[in-house]
């Protein structure tokens, strides 16, 4: 279960600003992949925080209301909230691993103040000079983290709610531009739109 223990060390070891980053859609066939840094309040560290935080888990343990619902808190409460993007064709022309760490970079620097120390779902970023750590199923195991994954998912599903308006026939409020069998069937059926990765096997 999330929580703010990895983080509390952190800031008894000096880290006065600590960020979690996570992305959503880095599996998409549809899109940007978008990415979320959070630095949750330093007095959260030394006090009990709001109740409310404790529903601060993974976004895909959530249903869509609640994940709202903690967007909007976190977005009213957080010290910072970043987000960063890597568009479709960013993915193809840099492939989708590098693509994901851009639209973290590009979140951290959309930081309204720099971390001390970043903690990043998965693997580090490269080529940052953040001090950070990579926690494999962070989403799942750190508040911070948490937090980001809740804040991506739901600026992310907005804009497929978007893009599903402008390109319609793929179901993309339904399916968020993954390959779900009505997407594969469209598709098939219509080819790929301009915000397909042409670098992923579409149908």
């Amino acid at each position: 279960m999330a929580s703010l223990r990895l983080e509390k060390a952190l800031a008894r070891g000096g880290a006065r600003t600590i960020a979690g980053v996570d992305e959503v859609g880095r599996g998409s066939l549809f899109g940007p992949v978008v990415a979320a840094a959070v630095i949750l309040p330093s007095e959260w560290l030394v006090r009990r925080p709001p109740a409310w935080v404790s529903g601060v888990v993974d976004s895909k343990l959530l249903l869509p209301a609640r994940r709202s619902e903690l967007a909007a808190s976190l977005l009213r409460e957080a010290a910072a909230v970043g987000l960063g993007l890597a568009s479709a064709r960013e993915i193809d022309d840099l492939n989708i691993l590098r693509a994901t760490h851009l639209a973290m970079v590009r979140a951290l620097e959309n930081l309204a103040q720099p971390p001390d120390f970043v903690l990043v779902d998965g693997f580090p970023i490269k080529d940052v000079n953040y001090r950070q750590m990579g926690i494999p199923r962070g989403d799942r195991t750190c508040r911070s983290i948490a937090a980001a994954s809740i804040v991506a998912k739901v600026f992310r599903d907005g804009l497929m709610g978007i893009f599903d308006g402008l390109y319609e026939g793929y179901g993309l409020a339904r399916n968020k531009g993954y390959g779900t069998e009505g997407h594969l069937r469209s598709l098939r059926e219509r080819g790929p739109s301009g915000l397909h990765r042409t670098s992923f096997k579409l149908g």
